[in-house]
């Protein structure tokens, strides 16, 4: 395939080192997650969907429709009975979307670049920075701690791709980047509050 081993070498360590901190995120939320709805059931809804988000936010939306609020309020049999359906009919369009579209999405792509590759790119990025940009709305106007870990990492993001920019930036930083703001986001928030 003319890939060089020194190609494979720098594939591997980046992909350990970008998979450390997603890790760590789905690792306390499964805690989380087990902690509200028991752990055979956490367990199994992130083995098979794999999206703590959205199962944090259904589970949410099923108990808090038995009006029990998710992580405050004492668990009923109701409410866990809900979250588990909420949690299971709301991953179904996922599993029908990706069956009945996967086969046309070349042409769906085609349609909307007319060829021209670089739309995909910026169709991509303006996807998730509105995705990104709605998560981190409800916290930017919360005015708590959340706030300070948006606006911190924020910040150490852009000073680091700055200094990465200029060219004087040892190169494990472009690597490390995400993470180090992610985690000086955190510890200036807790340090802050």
């Amino acid at each position: 395939m003319g890939i060089t081993e020194e190609q494979i070498k720098s594939a591997r360590r980046s992909a350990f080192i970008t998979s450390i901190g997603p890790s760590i995120v789905i690792l306390s939320g499964v805690l989380a997650l087990m902690v509200t709805i028991g752990g055979p059931m956490a367990w199994m809804r992130l083995s098979f969907i794999g999206s703590l988000m959205f199962e944090m936010m259904a589970a949410g939306f099923g108990t808090g429709a038995t009006g029990v609020q998710l992580g405050v309020d004492p668990m009923t049999e109701a409410a866990l009975g809900s979250a588990v359906w909420t949690m299971i009919l709301g991953s179904i369009g996922w599993i029908l979307m990706s069956g009945l579209t996967t086969d046309k999405m070349g042409k769906i792509q085609d349609k909307f670049t007319k060829g021209n590759a670089a739309i995909v790119g910026i169709i991509s990025t303006s996807a998730l920075l509105g995705a990104f940009g709605a998560l981190v709305a409800p916290h930017l106007l919360s005015m708590n701690a959340n706030t300070v870990a948006a606006i911190a990492g924020a910040t150490i993001m852009l000073i680091l791709s700055m200094f990465e920019k200029s060219g004087k930036a040892p190169r494990w930083l472009k690597e490390w980047t995400l993470a180090i703001a992610l985690f000086g986001g955190m510890i200036i928030a807790v340090i802050a509050s």
